[in-house]
């Protein structure tokens, strides 16, 4: 690991991201001084303190200084959501530091190891917390580098080994082609991140970029009918690897994996919705393709407890059911729809949606009108700007006034909803499931939302 070598202290630009929070825990493990800063104060980063970290909260030169970091033992990693006249940022450039991009790093640590690779519009996080999961329960040498806190460890990164890497392959700015990835899988292509690719064709074009770089296409599974070259995946449909005899048990599902080479019968899966299914038979089959033992695979896979804000039941009781889900786009919020309606048939389902980013929220708006319809009842939070700029009569009231219009007259009208309201709109609502949704920082009201109805109750 050459880009390490003579390195003392590693600085975050923007520490409390999850994936860069993943790597800071990597430098950590590895004895380096980990420094670094964020805008905001979070749950993760207080946990990054208490795990030896020094973070700051001002950009500010002054700050940096006090540090006395030279050039010859520092390595400054950012993530290209930085703003670029963050302060930090430029005095580091100025004072000639070497800086790597997020991915950069990443794809410098990870390229000596096999490398597990898992890619796609939707389905990045879940899908690599699971095959992280498998490989560590199978007692494979890994290290897992995740896009959220995986229940089972209560961290974005676990590692229990050196020989083998799992790591999510991110499309936002191409950041995936920096990685030398040996297996690989490609979850879908939906149109997202519009702000950088300009169009469709462009995303897809990246995605068959990456799928280039697995040099045995055997390595590289899919999600079927994409225009890829590989080994497919699907549910109840002919596919290389394929979920069959599907039942709804427990609140999870019970199936059979159709595979290549074989037929495992009667697993279990205990998170919700075909979606994180598909997710599963992909990471199933990637552990597979990295030599993990097939006799143990059945139990680790009904012993993964799911990813946090990933269908989270916040409270689960006869009265209530309280999920907390990420989904921040139309697809996704589809996809939860079917979850929570398979799961609740008979049941009534009001959603608090916080839009995130005013470009996507632009360029899906149909979309997000189309898939809100399908929930009893809608409230909407602000757009969660993250790393934009307004963009003039991009809002929330503009996507309201879209579901409103579409919505038949035997349903309530959408509603805005302010965060210090939640909890008592959700305590108001006749329906018994309530979902919170987005990628924003709705996810921070959960707890309070919780505890609110959980003292309701």
């Amino acid at each position: 690991m050459n880009i390490l070598k003579n390195i003392q202290h590693i600085y975050f630009i923007g520490i409390g991201g999850i994936g860069m929070s993943a790597l800071a825990r990597f430098a950590n493990l590895k004895d380096l001084k980990v420094h670094g800063y964020d805008k905001t104060e979070t749950t993760l980063t207080k946990t990054l303190v208490k795990e030896g970290m020094q973070i700051s909260y001002v950009d500010s030169i002054l700050e940096i200084e006090k540090l006395s970091l030279n050039t010859s033992e520092t390595l400054v990693i950012y993530t290209p959501a930085i703003p670029k006249k963050n302060a930090i940022f430029n005095w580091f450039i100025d004072n000639e530091f070497t800086l790597l991009k997020r991915s950069q790093f990443l794809g410098e640590i990870t390229k000596d190891t096999l490398c597990l690779a898992v890619a796609g519009t939707h389905g990045k996080t879940t899908t690599s917390a699971i095959l992280g999961h498998l490989m560590i329960a199978c007692d494979m040498p890994v290290t897992a580098f995740l896009g959220g806190i995986a229940e089972n460890y209560n961290s974005n990164f676990v590692s229990k080994g050196t020989e083998i890497t799992v790591v999510e392959a991110d499309e936002f700015d191409r950041s995936f082609l920096t990685l030398s990835p040996d297996i690989a899988c490609i979850t879908s292509m939906d149109a997202d991140h519009l702000d950088i690719y300009g169009n469709t064709e462009e995303i897809e074009k990246s995605f068959q970029d990456f799928a280039s770089l697995v040099k045995d296409k055997n390595n590289l599974l899919y999600k079927s009918g994409l225009p890829l070259e590989g080994q497919s995946v699907a549910i109840e449909e002919e596919a290389a690897f394929t979920a069959q005899n599907i039942r709804v048990q427990n609140g999870g599902y019970a199936f059979d994996l159709k595979t290549p080479t074989v037929t495992l019968n009667d697993l279990t899966f205990y998170t919700p919705g075909h979606h994180n299914l598909h997710n599963a038979i992909t990471a199933m089959g990637m552990a597979l393709l990295a030599g993990a033992p097939i006799d143990l695979l059945s139990k680790a896979l009904a012993s993964f407890k799911g990813v946090k804000r990933r269908f989270s039941y916040k409270i689960r009781t006869e009265k209530l059911v309280l999920i907390d889900d990420y989904a921040h786009h139309p697809t996704e919020l589809n996809a939860l729809h079917q979850a929570v309606t398979e799961m609740y048939p008979d049941d009534k389902k009001v959603i608090v949606f916080q839009p995130h980013l005013f470009s996507r929220t632009k360029d899906f708006v149909e979309g997000f009108a189309e898939s809100l319809l399908q929930f009893d009842r809608v409230y909407l939070l602000d757009i969660y700007p993250a790393r934009e700029e307004p963009i003039e009569g991009v809002t929330s009231r503009w996507l309201l006034s879209l579901v409103n219009n579409y919505r038949s007259g035997d349903l309530p009208p959408a509603e805005m909803v302010s965060k210090k309201n939640i909890s008592e709109v959700l305590k108001k609502s006749n329906c018994r499931i309530k979902l919170m949704v987005g990628a924003g920082d709705i996810g921070a009201e959960v707890e309070q939302v919780t505890k609110y109805l959980s003292d309701e109750n």
